[in-house]
C-alpha cells in the first residue's frame, strides 16, 4: 500500500501545494497548540505520574493488560463475562488491524523530539509512526465492546484506558492527536463489533 508523504514531520503538517493562507493559519495555530500541550504533558513530575504512569505503560505492552482482563471476564463473569470478554478481544484486534495495519501504513510522522522530554523512557520508543497511538486504539476499542455487555466491567477498565491514553503523550511517544485519533479508531472498531453479529444475520436471512 503506497504511503501518503511524509505528512506530519515532528508535529507539522506539510500540506501539497500553495494551499490557501487561512488554512495555514488554521494548520500552523493547531499545530503549535498541540505542541505547547505535549511538552506540558511531557513535563509532568508528579509523584502520581513517577509512580503509576511506567507500570500502566509496561502492563498495556503488545495489549498484555487487556488480554488479562479477558481471561480474569472468562473465569470469574459467568456468561456475561465470556460475552464481555469475547467482544473486548474482537475490538481491540479489529482496532489494532486499523490502526497498526492501516493507520500507519498511510500517515508517516515521527515521534515527538526527544529533547522535550526529562525522563528516560522516551528512548524506548518504536520506530514506526506515530500516528495514530495503537495503544490507545486497543485500550478504547476493549473498554467501549465490554461496556454494553457489562457495563460495571466497562467503567472499570475505563480507568485504565485513560491512563494508557495520558501515558502515551506523556512518555513521549504520541501527539495528543495521535492518541485522539486512537480513540476514534477504538470507538469505530467497537462498533464495527457490535454491528457485525446484526449484520450477518440480515445476510443469512
Amino acid at each position: 500500500m503506497t504511503k501518503i508523504a511524509a505528512g506530519w514531520s515532528e508535529g507539522r503538517l506539510n500540506v501539497p501545494g500553495r494551499g490557501k493562507p487561512l488554512r495555514m493559519k488554521i494548520l500552523n495555530a493547531l499545530r503549535t497548540g498541540e505542541n505547547r500541550l505535549a511538552k506540558r504533558m511531557a513535563s509532568w513530575d508528579s509523584p502520581w505520574a513517577r509512580g503509576l504512569l511506567p507500570p500502566v505503560e509496561d502492563a498495556a505492552e503488545r495489549t498484555k493488560l487487556w488480554w488479562a482482563t479477558a481471561a480474569v471476564m472468562v473465569a470469574g463473569g459467568g456468561w456475561r463475562g465470556r460475552r464481555a470478554a469475547s467482544a473486548g478481544v474482537a475490538g481491540m484486534v479489529t482496532a489494532q488491524v486499523l490502526s497498526n495495519g492501516v493507520g500507519k501504513q498511510l500517515i508517516e510522522r515521527r515521534r515527538p523530539p526527544k529533547e522535550w522530554f526529562w525522563h528516560e523512557d522516551v528512548e524506548d520508543r518504536p520506530d514506526s509512526s506515530s500516528f495514530p497511538s495503537g495503544h490507545t486504539a486497543a485500550a478504547v476499542a476493549f473498554t467501549a465492546a465490554v461496556a454494553p455487555t457489562w457495563p460495571w466491567a466497562g467503567a472499570v477498565c475505563a480507568v485504565p484506558t485513560a491512563l494508557v491514553a495520558v501515558e502515551r503523550v506523556h512518555s513521549g511517544a504520541h501527539y495528543p492527536s495521535d492518541v485522539a485519533a486512537g480513540a476514534a479508531i477504538g470507538l469505530a472498531a467497537a462498533a464495527v463489533v457490535r454491528a457485525a453479529p446484526r449484520l450477518l444475520l440480515r445476510r443469512l436471512g
